[in-house]
């Protein structure tokens, strides 16, 4: 019933618009994160994007390179998500949109992704493929992308991509 849940929300949380290490020891209550510098981090984020260019591939897409600027603002974003310091969306994409598209050389088209609760990247993935609008994110005319993923207190996984053309 949660994932059943969760693929719903994650349905209904795509939109397209054109236009730090934890300390050592954290306070209590405060969520797990997984960060940018964590190799966890790094590899699942590597690993969402290989399979995401392995599908864009088999449409004759370009494959998507990573960007270390829209990284930093999908990790921020699955962060808050996870510390439920903004809730579970895409609450604040036009200010991430107005920070990237300077900072990128970017057309005005940036859509993102969002999820929670799948433990792979293959999971992530495949729940976004099975999913229409997420799926025309990924089939879209983007060649950037940044990945965060952060955990909350109970091990919940949030996942943002952002894709961009610049």
């Amino acid at each position: 019933m949660k994932q059943l849940l969760s693929l719903a929300l994650g349905v209904l949380s795509c939109i397209v618009i054109e236009a730090r290490p934890l300390p050592a020891t954290a306070p209590a209550g405060a969520p797990l994160t997984i960060v940018a510098a964590s190799s966890v981090n790094a590899s699942m984020a590597d690993d969402i994007l290989k399979y995401v260019n392995e599908y864009r591939r088999k449409r004759r897409l370009p494959a998507l390179s990573m960007n270390g600027i829209m990284s930093a603002e999908a990790q921020k974003h699955s962060e808050n998500m996870a510390a439920h310091r903004t809730a579970f969306g895409h609450n604040g994409f036009k200010n991430r949109m107005k920070r990237i598209l300077p900072q990128i050389n970017g057309n005005g088209s940036l859509a993102e992704n969002v999820a929670y609760g799948s433990t792979t990247a293959k999971e992530v993935v495949e729940r976004w493929l099975k999913s229409p609008v997420h799926r025309e994110n990924i089939e879209g005319p983007y060649n950037v992308t940044g990945i965060g993923i952060a955990a909350d207190r109970n091990g919940d996984l949030y996942f943002t991509q952002i894709f961009a053309a610049n």
